[in-house]
């Protein structure tokens, strides 16, 4: 069985072929530019392979609901040229096969849960800290949908009180993506993330901000595992940090066992950087199934 996966990122698009098991065969990255320049080049990739079904999981905000007229469509996207595009339908002209669509960050999700560290969980989360924020939630063993997607990086958060930092989100001057996000670091401390030493300040407040909104997603999802994965997470002297300060925010409310145990409730990805990818071919999967 080949499966083609799809993800669909702002910065690039890594387009790959798998199998039933999650196994990746082959795979490209393409630039993200505008769709007229980028969408040929991923159809060329997939009509080089003899496809049972393809899988998605792409930026957005993108309509997810099957009843709606621009089901399959990119919506209200910073990148402009995406903005109102029909990515499902462009895919689903040239393939006559069973295609699946989701979020970028809701592929990683489902990545982790089919083959990762959530696997055999029934609930599990799923945050990439990168350029921007984004929260995948399974529930029931099902990634969340709802009247669109979870936007949960864009929750509010009480500031650090040594930040003076006035956020880049350009709706919300205190949520999580317009702080806490790679981008954010870089313009607070004036050099990427990557370049920061360990004992900087921006990982205490960077820890500060994650813990915070993690006790949120604990308190409202109840997941049985949180798993932090995208560029910003790399900095692994973090998670001791966000820890502790999770201890400390939720103050014993929550006592289940999985809470007891951070080392094992707030965990890093466990796939290489390859659960978005994987998790396109569990979608490709699930809509054969469908």
């Amino acid at each position: 069985m080949r499966i083609g996966a799809l993800e669909a990122g702002g910065t690039k698009m890594v387009c790959a072929v798998g199998d039933e098991n999650g196994q990746i065969l082959e795979r490209v990255s393409i630039v993200t530019e505008n769709p007229d320049k980028t969408m040929p080049e991923i159809l060329e990739f997939f009509r080089q392979y003899t496809l049972d079904a393809i899988g998605i999981g792409t930026f957005g905000p993108v309509d997810l609901d099957r009843t709606s007229p621009t089901y399959g469509y990119i919506t209200s996207t910073p990148k402009i040229s995406w903005r109102n595009f029909n990515l499902l339908g462009s895919m689903k002209r040239e393939f006559a096969v069973p295609i699946g669509l989701d979020t970028d960050v809701n592929a990683s999700a489902i990545g982790e849960a089919s083959y990762g560290i959530t696997r055999g969980l029934d609930s599990s989360i799923y945050i990439t800290v990168g350029t921007g924020i984004g929260v995948g939630v399974i529930l029931d063993g099902k990634a969340v949908h709802g009247m669109q997607h979870p936007e949960a990086g864009h929750i509010l958060l009480v500031r650090h009180p040594e930040d003076n930092y006035t956020g880049r989100c350009p709706y919300h001057p205190n949520c999580l993506e317009g702080l806490a996000s790679g981008p954010a670091i870089e313009e607070r401390f004036g050099v990427k993330a990557a370049e920061l030493p360990g004992d900087s300040l921006a990982w205490e407040i960077e820890s500060f901000y994650l813990a915070q909104a993690l006790v949120d997603f604990t308190l409202v999802y109840s997941p049985k595992r949180i798993v932090l994965g995208g560029g910003v997470m790399h900095q692994k002297q973090l998670f001791p940090k966000i820890r502790e300060k999770y201890r400390e925010m939720l103050n014993h409310y929550v006592d289940t066992p999985y809470v007891k145990d951070l080392n094992n409730y707030i965990v890093p990805y466990s796939l290489d950087d390859n659960q978005g990818i994987m998790g396109c071919i569990r979608i490709g999967l699930d809509e054969m199934e469908r």
